[in-house]
């Protein structure tokens, strides 16, 4: 019986094992919040993504998976929000609970900005990721005497200091033979145009616009969706890379058009799905609405049913 139960043991743990997150998904998942952070405070991407692999396991602590707690960070006299308790440097203490992982990004960075110790960093270079490691040590935000070579050490095998520059986890698998210094950015390399897309309103409906070098992917990461939802939204196969200045919804279309849409009729070079992005309408009941079979594309001057199916 004791064998058994060892043997169950086993599977269980190496399941567990087996399903933890790696490194390289977790930066992947969540490197544009770290550079949405930087956006917003200063603070260097690579130090804000090394700390959150650090600080939660990469995504796989318990603290992390429960309650969204990315970056270890305590309740302090100050935190008004939810609690959780756990054993750290002394028993049962206390750590701030968030609602998605989002919040605890934006947490770490107001609890950067609005508490006096760390108030020096901001007068550094934000480029200079060791001095920022260095100061975090200094500072006490935690009691481990390697705190800063770790973090360090994290950046420079994932060299996360070019999230600094804006160019995404994916170019750095790219570039992963042509090795930079934190020096400057070689002009070989292609930086990446990212900034926070802004949300617009397209038919009612949220939608941003896509930049030269955008993919789906990257617009999921932003906006916390997941990459099949955004190729749903917009009728579009997985893998297919959007053209820059094209819109791309970030919610479901709607199954017809507004009142004042009745019709559409055709130009040259318009397709179905050019018809359904235009008026924020699901491809396939635009399909049925007007006897259009997958494939086929409209005439010119034919016109297009948007609200009411076609009488024959």
């Amino acid at each position: 019986m004791r064998n058994i139960f060892l043997f169950i043991l086993f599977l269980f743990t190496t399941q567990s094992a087996f399903s933890q997150q790696s490194r390289h998904d977790y930066i992947a998942k969540y490197q544009m919040l770290a550079i949405e952070e930087m956006n917003r405070s200063g603070i260097p991407a690579s130090i804000t993504m090394a700390q959150a692999c650090l600080e939660s396991g990469d995504g796989n602590s318990e603290l992390a998976r429960k309650s969204n707690n990315h970056f270890g960070i305590k309740c302090k006299s100050n935190w008004k929000g939810k609690k959780v308790y756990h054993d750290d440097d002394a028993k049962n203490e206390c750590f701030r609970k968030y609602r998605t992982v989002e919040e605890s990004f934006v947490d770490h960075t107001d609890f950067l900005m609005n508490n006096a110790r760390y108030s020096f960093l901001f007068e550094l270079d934000p480029t200079d990721y060791k001095s920022w490691a260095r100061g975090l040590k200094k500072a006490g935000y935690a009691t481990a005497g390697h705190y800063d070579k770790t973090l360090i050490k994290i950046i420079e095998d994932f060299k996360l200091f070019r999230l600094d520059y804006e160019i995404s986890f994916e170019q750095i698998g790219a570039y992963r033979d042509n090795p930079i210094t934190n020096q400057g950015i070689s002009n070989t390399l292609t930086i990446n145009p990212y900034r926070a897309h802004k949300v617009i309103n397209m038919n009612n409906l949220d939608a941003v616009v896509a930049k030269e070098g955008d993919t789906y992917e990257i617009i999921a990461q932003e906006f916390d969706l997941r990459n099949w939802e955004l190729y749903k939204f917009n009728d579009q196969p997985k893998g297919y890379v959007p053209l820059e200045n094209e819109v791309i919804y970030i919610e479901n279309k709607k199954r017809k058009a507004s009142r004042k849409d009745k019709v559409h009729r055709v130009e040259t070079g318009e397709t179905m799905h050019y018809i359904s992005q235009m008026y924020g309408i699901k491809l396939k009941p635009l399909r049925r609405r007007n006897d259009i079979k997958k494939g086929e594309q409209p005439q010119p001057g034919e016109v297009i049913q948007l609200r009411k199916k076609v009488k024959k």
